[in-house]
């Protein structure tokens, strides 16, 4: 499954081009693991989305970090770890036992009942990031064409 996303003046408080975001969504599913180098092939970040409360999830999420970000190589700060909680699940926002390097990563929780807000807001910062992060690569191969 594949989101086109476009969301107008996302640099610059207002002023700007749109951006256009893509979001591809492998399913979380190892049957479709011969479709991940498509899937990884030009990215700029990975979101991984998990349940928290299932102890596999957290198991692998070694894993998927492994293959989306360490193998293409990303940097940590292209990644997110978005831990959601069902509705009417209390969930443990605080100390969540995430393996070295996962503890190092961005990690929000969600929770589109409590707080959809506070989600989109979090999904904004990060492809504000993203978008900067590419945008200085861009800009550093200009620089060292021309130069």
């Amino acid at each position: 499954r594949i989101l086109e996303y476009e969301k107008p003046n996302l640099i610059g408080g207002g002023k700007g081009p749109a951006c256009r975001l893509e979001l591809w969504d492998c399913s979380g599913d190892q049957k479709f693991e011969t479709c991940w180098p498509a899937l990884m092939k030009d990215s700029h970040g990975v979101v991984i989305v998990f349940n928290p409360e299932l102890p596999s999830h957290l198991k692998e999420l070694e894993m998927w970090y492994s293959c989306f970000v360490q193998q293409q190589p990303l940097l940590d700060s292209q990644c997110l770890l978005v831990a959601h909680h069902k509705p009417g699940t209390a969930g443990d926002t605080e100390n969540l036992p995430l393996a070295h390097p996962l503890d190092k990563l961005r990690l929000i929780h969600s929770n589109l009942e409590e707080d959809p807000e506070d989600v989109r807001m979090e999904f904004l910062k990060y492809f504000r990031s993203i978008i900067s992060l590419v945008n200085e690569s861009r800009e550093r191969e200009e620089m060292s064409i021309i130069s």
